[in-house]
């Protein structure tokens, strides 16, 4: 017994135009979605970055207030290595003008941490500034 068609029958399946515009909707699919990972790992790589670059400018003020350091007005350029990578940064201290009489204050400074992942530092990560006062007395020695 074998099975032949008759005219009236509708065949069922897919022609092969069908399957490649199938293949092709797909392959668009694909190519899309290749391109959203590929920006989404670089944008987590310039974050991670950012993080980092933050932390050395925090570092940095955290030493200055621990070693009751009292900066120089003006710009320093150093670098600084964290997580495996060499930051590059610059100080800028600058006086603080009282707002009413536009007199420096004497024992307040603006000091901007830049930091930067290349040496001659054109790729500026981040930014931070921060306000500093000079000690005057010296905080008693704890008794032991």
């Amino acid at each position: 017994m074998f099975y032949t068609p008759s005219p009236s029958n509708n065949q069922t399946g897919f022609t092969l135009i069908e399957i490649l515009v199938a293949l092709a909707v797909i392959a668009i699919a694909l190519g899309a979605l290749m391109k959203a990972s590929g920006s989404h790992i670089n944008s987590i790589s310039f974050l991670k970055q950012k993080t980092l670059a933050h932390y050395v400018a925090m570092n940095e003020i955290t030493r200055l207030q621990v070693e009751h350091e009292w900066p120089d007005i003006g710009k320093t350029h150093k670098s600084t290595e964290m997580a495996s990578y060499e930051w590059f940064w610059t100080r800028e201290v600058k006086k603080v003008l009282n707002p009413i009489t536009g007199k420096p204050f004497d024992a307040i400074r603006q000091v901007t941490f830049t930091i930067f992942s290349d040496e001659d530092r054109e790729r500026n990560l981040t930014k931070l500034i921060v306000y500093i006062s000079q000690q005057t007395t010296k905080s008693p020695a704890p008794n032991n």
